[in-house]
């Protein structure tokens, strides 16, 4: 037995394992006798008097307490005295933990959640959420509205990009007429407009992809719901798209020339607010998938040029093979570009094809007008039927049928890219409900693997 002589701690503080260790030698070592190491050590805050030391004995690994055998005749007076003064320093041997300590401490008793209930047996987890869901949406809309007034150039550039493109479609398809070119760059405005709102909204990814693990942190021991996050996150986002979309459709409407007058400016702009809340939806929804910001640009535009590829523009309907048809429905361009297409075509009685008009885009156009006027003659003898220069060949319903747009009304493309959004935002919600469901069990596990800044031996 090796006796080693241990300076004992301040009365009050008992000493630590690692102080404890220090003076332990390994009983491995082959410069070390297999024999017991010994520690005396003096009482600090216990129970018992202090004038009785004990020994801790570690013998391979092992240990034990023993108290020496030392008899000490003390007076009836003394003895009252002692055990006062081992009351007294009891009474204030409290240990202290550090922050991180009393922080671990206090979420495992569910005390960092407002209102939870003060008992000790709430060791594990939090069973109710302290506030409803109003709440909870209002704290949380309250807290992006901070974040997005104390960061307004991000939308001044998002509002200067629609602003910009309108203004070049604007001037770029000035007053179009209604002739068989007028009606090809009608087509190419509609198509670039609703594209251009989706891309508009690849902004959008960055903005949960940074706030992840903030999400995730206040998610994992109840602070709100993930619903309520979704819930708030969509509600605030309405009143700025719903700016940029009036933005965008009073910028390209009456500059281009659009028909429909009040009315049809009305439904051009809910169709362009509904692409930019089927875009922001579809957006947000990646951004809950992937974890890195220029994997979700990379992605983001690769499906929306898909999404314009088979959106009918480039191939009808008509025209795209079976086996790509099924892509073709899920086009998030393709609702908006046809509902508009339909806003403005859909009169019929307004012609866009005029007698020798048919001659356009074909090499009989080089041809003089007196030519054609011939031709037109030569025409309505061989069908039985008059065709004058002034004769309506083409409407816009005709066009609409070249086009393969006859499946579904403008109101109903509207209402489908509606429901588009709320559909990925609902997905983004199973995206938040599925990717951090376990996360409690392992933020509780990592703080009590850690004590005053030792990392244990902790198995998951």
């Amino acid at each position: 037995m090796e006796l080693i002589d241990f300076n004992p701690r301040p009365r009050g503080l008992n000493p630590t394992l690692g102080e404890l260790l220090q003076w332990v030698g390994d009983a491995q070592s082959p410069d070390i006798s297999p024999h017991d190491h010994v520690l005396e050590l003096g009482y600090g805050c216990t129970s018992g008097t202090s004038s009785y030391p004990f020994v801790l004995s570690f013998t391979d690994l092992t240990y034990s307490v023993k108290v020496q055998r030392k008899m000490t005749l003390i007076t009836l007076d003394q003895q009252k005295q002692r055990e006062n003064q081992n009351n007294l320093i009891n009474s204030n041997c409290k240990p202290k933990l550090s922050l991180k300590d009393a922080i671990s401490a206090s979420i495992s008793r569910g005390k960092l959640v407002s209102g939870a209930p003060n008992d000790s047996n709430l060791s594990s987890s939090v069973p109710t959420f302290a506030n409803p869901s109003w709440i909870e949406i209002a704290v949380i809309s309250k807290r992006s509205l901070t974040n997005s007034r104390r960061m307004p150039e991000l939308f001044g550039i998002r509002l200067g990009a629609v602003l910009v493109t309108g203004i070049i479609l604007a001037t770029m398809f000035w007053h179009l007429d209604n002739s068989p070119k007028g009606i090809q760059e009608r087509l190419g405005f509609f198509a670039f407009a609703m594209s251009t709102t989706f891309y508009t909204c690849a902004e959008a990814i960055p903005v949960f992809l940074q706030e992840r693990y903030i999400f995730m942190r206040e998610t994992a021991y109840n602070a709100y719901r993930r619903s309520s996050y979704v819930l708030a996150h969509s509600l605030i986002s309405i009143p700025s798209l719903a700016f940029l979309s009036i933005a965008f459709a009073a910028t390209t409407f009456w500059a281009v020339g659009l028909a429909g007058g009040l009315h049809g400016f009305l439904f051009f702009f809910f169709t362009i607010f509904a692409a930019f809340w089927a875009g922001s939806s579809f957006v947000t929804f990646l951004s809950g998938v992937v974890t890195h910001v220029m994997l979700g640009y990379t992605v983001v535009v690769a499906v929306l040029a898909y999404f314009l590829l088979f959106s009918g523009f480039f191939i009808s309907r008509d025209r795209i093979p079976p086996y790509w048809l099924w892509f073709h429905y899920i086009s998030l361009v393709k609702y908006p570009y046809e509902g508009v297409l339909q806003n403005e075509l859909d009169d019929p009685i307004k012609c866009f094809v005029r007698g020798t008009q048919m001659f356009d885009n074909s090499p009989i156009e080089a041809f003089p007008v007196a030519m054609k006027l011939k031709l037109l003659k030569s025409m309505s003898t061989t069908l039985g039927v008059n065709i004058t220069a002034s004769t309506c060949v083409t409407t816009g319903m005709d066009i609409l049928k070249q086009q393969g747009i006859t499946d579904l009304s403008k109101w109903s493309c509207l209402w489908i890219t509606i429901a588009w959004g709320f559909f990925f935002r609902i997905l983004f919600y199973f995206t938040l409900l599925l990717g951090s469901k376990n996360k409690r069990r392992l933020i509780s596990h990592h703080f009590s693997c850690r004590r005053n800044g030792t990392v244990l031996n902790c198995k998951n």
